[in-house]
Parts: C-alpha cells; sequence; structure tokens
C-alpha cells in the first residue's frame, strides 16, 4: 500500500493507537478509511459500487474485504434510530422488513399467476417460497457486490435458499413490483404506528383542556397583553390542530394506493404474454396481488413507478403534524417562560452544565428542532415528483429512501415528545393570577366605565377621570416596576362612588373569559365522540431520552 502523510486532509486525531475512521483528501476529493498508526495512515479508497467491483490499482484490496472492513469499523448511525423515534417505527423502516416484504410480495405474485392457471408454478415450489428461511442479508450483500442491482441480488439469494422455487421467483415482475408495493406497505404500517398515537396526544390534551377549563388566564395577541381566555381554552387550540392532522392522517391511509402488477413500464406486456394474450387475467392478477398485500385499490396506470404526488401527499400531511406540534411547544416555551405553564421535569434532571436552578424546556425544543427538520423534508418528494422523466428516472431511488423512512421516524419521534410533554404539563394557577392581575384592571375599564353610567354618572366626565387614572396607574408600573393600583385609585375616586362596593365582582377574570368554558366542554364533546367511535387502543408512549 502507498504511505501517505496525513497533512492536508481533514482528520480527526484519536487517543487510541490504532483508529479507523474516514478521512477526506481535499486536494484530491478522495474519501478514504484509513488505519492510523502513530505518525502513518493506510487509506483504503471508498467509491461508487461501479468502482468496487474490481480491485483499486492504489489499494489491491479486493471489495470483500472493503466491504467487511466498513461493516465491522466505527459507522454514523441516524439519531433518529439510536435517540428518537419508537422501537416499532424503526422496525417499520429497517432493512429487515423491508425484504421480508418483498418476500411476501414474490410469494403472492407466484400464488396468484399458479390460481389463475400458471400450472408450471407448482405448489411444491409455493410452499418453498411461503417457507423460506430468514432473509439472509449477508449473501444478498455478496450478490450485489457482483451484481450492482440490489433486487437481483435478493432474488438470486433467495433462490440459493429455496432452490425448487428458483424458476419462479420475480416472473414477469420488475424491480418496482417490490419496491414501490412494499415503501406502500412500509407507509401503510407507519400511518397505523402513528394515528392511534396521535389520537392518544389528542386524548391527554383534552384531559388536560378539560381540568383547566375555568382557570382564567391572560391572552395574548401579537405577545401582548389581549382579552383574557382560560387555560383549557388555550389548550384547545392545539387540540384542533392535532384533529386536522390526525383527519388528514387517516384519509391518507384510506386512499394510500398499491402500485399493483404492471411491468416495465406500466403496460403489463410481460403479464399479457405469461397469460397468453388474456387481458382478464392479468387485469385479476393486479386485483388479486393488491388485495392479498391488504389494499382496496391500486393506482389504474403507472408508468414503471407509480405516481410519485403520492408520496409528497404522504409526507406533506406528516409535515402538518410537525407545524401543529411546533406551535403547542413554542407556547409552551412561551408559558415556561413566564412560570404559568411548565414541560414534565424530572426529580434527577439536569437543566444546565453550569446553572442549576435551570429547568429548561427541552422537550418543546427538541419538538421544535424535530418538526424543522420534518417540514424541510418536504421538499424532496415535491421536487422527485415534479422532475421524473417520462415513465421513470432512477433519480428519485436514494432521495426517497431518505426523505420518506426519515419522516416517517422524525414524525414519530415529535409525538413521542407530544405524548411526554401533555401527560405531564404543570400549571402554576397563583402566578397565572398574578400575571392577570396585572392587566385586567385595564381590560376593565369599559365595563367599570358601563357600570358607573348605568348607576348615573356622566359618561364623558367618567371616561376623562378613568383615563387619567389609567396612565397614571401605568406610569407607575412602568417606571418604577410598582403592582397595578388602577383598582384602588377607582376606589378612591369619588366620581365612582356608586359602584365602589361592586368593583371586585365587575372586575372577577370570569366576566372577561366569554364562552370559553363552554366552547371548552361543547369542542371536547365532539372529540370523545370521536374517540369511543374508533375504539383505539391508546398509545402509552416510549421513554423519552432527555
Amino acid at each position: 500500500m502507498e504511505m501517505m502523510d496525513c497533512r492536508g486532509v481533514g482528520f480527526v486525531d484519536s487517543p487510541s493507537p490504532l483508529f479507523v475512521g474516514r478521512i477526506f483528501d481535499h486536494s484530491h476529493r478522495n474519501t478514504f478509511i484509513c488505519r492510523v498508526k502513530r505518525n502513518y495512515w493506510l487509506p483504503t479508497r471508498m467509491s461508487l459500487t461501479e468502482d468496487n467491483a474490481t480491485n483499486h490499482p492504489r489499494t489491491n484490496t479486493s471489495p470483500s474485504v472493503a466491504a467487511s472492513q466498513v461493516l465491522s469499523e466505527p459507522q454514523y448511525v441516524s439519531p433518529l434510530s439510536t435517540r428518537y423515534a419508537s422501537k416499532a417505527m424503526r422496525e417499520n423502516f429497517s432493512d429487515h422488513s423491508r425484504f421480508r416484504l418483498w418476500r411476501r410480495l414474490w410469494f403472492v405474485l407466484a400464488e396468484s399467476q399458479h390460481q389463475l392457471g400458471l400450472e408450471y408454478i407448482t405448489q411444491e415450489q409455493l410452499a418453498a417460497l411461503e417457507n423460506a428461511p430468514p432473509v439472509d442479508i449477508e449473501l444478498a450483500q455478496s450478490y450485489e457486490r457482483q451484481l450492482r442491482h440490489d433486487v437481483m441480488s435478493h432474488v438470486y439469494a433467495l433462490g440459493d435458499q429455496v432452490p425448487i422455487a428458483k424458476p419462479i421467483i420475480h416472473l414477469g415482475a420488475t424491480s418496482c413490483f417490490v419496491t414501490d408495493n412494499s415503501e406502500v406497505i412500509q407507509m401503510r404500517n407507519g400511518l397505523d404506528i402513528l394515528i392511534p398515537m396521535l389520537w392518544s396526544v389528542i386524548s391527554r390534551l383534552s384531559s388536560f383542556a378539560l381540568k383547566y377549563k375555568d382557570l382564567e388566564t391572560l391572552a395574548f395577541t401579537h405577545f401582548q397583553p389581549a382579552q383574557p381566555t382560560t387555560v383549557g381554552k388555550r389548550a384547545c387550540l392545539w387540540i384542533q390542530d392535532f384533529l386536522f392532522d390526525v383527519e388528514q392522517l387517516e384519509s391518507v391511509r384510506k386512499k394510500l394506493r398499491l402500485r399493483g402488477v404492471k411491468g416495465t413500464t406500466g403496460t403489463q406486456a410481460s403479464f399479457l404474454s405469461l397469460f397468453d394474450g388474456d387481458h382478464e387475467k392479468v387485469k385479476l392478477l393486479d386485483d388479486m396481488v393488491t388485495k392479498k398485500m391488504g389494499f382496496d385499490e391500486h393506482w389504474q396506470v403507472t408508468g414503471q413507478t407509480y405516481t410519485r404526488k403520492q408520496d409528497y401527499w404522504v409526507v406533506s400531511t406528516l409535515a402538518g403534524i410537525g407545524q401543529s406540534a411546533a406551535k403547542m411547544a413554542n407556547d409552551i416555551r412561551l408559558l415556561q417562560h413566564m412560570k404559568e405553564v411548565e414541560e414534565p421535569f424530572e426529580t434527577k434532571q439536569i437543566g444546565s452544565s453550569a446553572m442549576a436552578y435551570k429547568r429548561n424546556p427541552m422537550r418543546c425544543e427538541r419538538i421544535n428542532s424535530l418538526a424543522r427538520f420534518l417540514q424541510s423534508l418536504v421538499i424532496n418528494p415535491a421536487e422527485t415528483a415534479s422532475t421524473q422523466w417520462l415513465e421513470r428516472t432512477l433519480d428519485d431511488s436514494a432521495n426517497r429512501r431518505l426523505a420518506i423512512s426519515e419522516a416517517f421516524l422524525s414524525t414519530d419521534a415529535i409525538l413521542q415528545l407530544c405524548l411526554n410533554v401533555s401527560n405531564g404539563l404543570v400549571v402554576y394557577p397563583q402566578v397565572i393570577k398574578r400575571n392577570l392581575a396585572r392587566e385586567l384592571p385595564f381590560m376593565a375599564t369599559e365595563t367599570i366605565l358601563m357600570s358607573a353610567v348605568r348607576a348615573g354618572g356622566d359618561r364623558q366626565l367618567l371616561h376623562e377621570e378613568i383615563r387619567k387614572m389609567s396612565m397614571e396607574a401605568a406610569a407607575k408600573i412602568k417606571e418604577f416596576g410598582e403592582e397595578n393600583d388602577l383598582i384602588e385609585r377607582i376606589k378612591a375616586n369619588p366620581h365612582f362612588a356608586s359602584i365602589h362596593e361592586q368593583l371586585e365582582e365587575i372586575c372577577h377574570p370570569k366576566h372577561f373569559v366569554g364562552r370559553a368554558p363552554q366552547q371548552v366542554e361543547e369542542f371536547l364533546q365532539h372529540i370523545n365522540a370521536q374517540l369511543k367511535e374508533r375504539n383505539l387502543i391508546l398509545h402509552e408512549g416510549d421513554e423519552v431520552k432527555v
């Protein structure tokens, strides 16, 4: 191997005498797997799969050796897998799940072809396919290093495991038969994980809203004090957004379509040939495979792939959940700043490595962070749908593997946090009451004025008096940091003597929240009816790593 100086290349030192990692050569734009010892490093070039097909003259390292090094050495793993998303969602988008679906599709295709009259597909072959050994990923990878084709590598690997069925695997199909259909199934399974989770968030927030439906609190528009609402009514705003999202998810779940059995460019020509020109059998094959895979509908027309607008529709709907969750999380962060409402904080949790007193809203901050990432993913299926050429181009593949799975994993992670936060929100009524008391007297001035006029006062005189007292009270608050004493000033003003005894009742917060408590009750009746109708098993949520 060629010895090289590591000066001029990007490299992070390691305390270990032997460190294996990646180095980027800025001058030659090459990436290497490096074995570093003392002041030397030995490069093994990493390149596209086509370059790995033969030994590279620079390294004289075979593809199998290079691959085994990569697999056995430290590699990047997404935090969505290690830290954020649930086990169920991680399993759904795992390679094992994907490849098991491929095998199921191959079996269902062969079984349906047999049932429609292809007698050279035997019961013995079908039994072998249905009861095949577990997916041998290493065997498939060894084939892929030779074939440079992921689907065919699994066709060969499965054929080695069930030799009797090898001649009829993937009969008449194109790669998108297994890739597109399996990915739609993974998306549907992902929706089946998310929908009850989202209903669980709605249920928990509904309990919170009902509990605090009467607790008056200062509302804000432009983040400036506004007419009061209640803590429960504010929570209903969050619930309503999530309700919109879950209804959209259910609609997507219901209307999601399988690609079906369409052949190389969507014409079904290969299957028409298999069935000797029998159009009805080809149509039946499409329908049978679709039904057996648990779908009501397949796309009526496709190119090589189903329309990528379906992916955009799904990811856009997931991004809507990110929007709703981020809105709620932002609100809670603002309320925590005012010490009115806090997200859960565990007994031994540390808020800051430096400031020991801090109780940072890190769960809600993480919701915002992940939601921002989730919403950024929407551009990928949008661009993919708009840039596909004619019947299909392969520039959709790598992008979709990243964008779709990460959209589901991100949404799952966000909802895990929403479950955690909604189940442990802490409310501080006395702080809420104090903050409201600082602003309510100003908001009550019109009601006070009208009450004094009804008691026989002069509207113009009273208006001027209350205007002057309001300005004086506001100046004391702003200039000297004192409490709002407007009510005391009104009590001391003889022009308002007729209502002095009524002031406390006139200024009670309950008179300024309108129908907020009733709106909460009415809205939650609607929510509870939908929950009862669906009879869902509500999601408890996985442990949140904080």
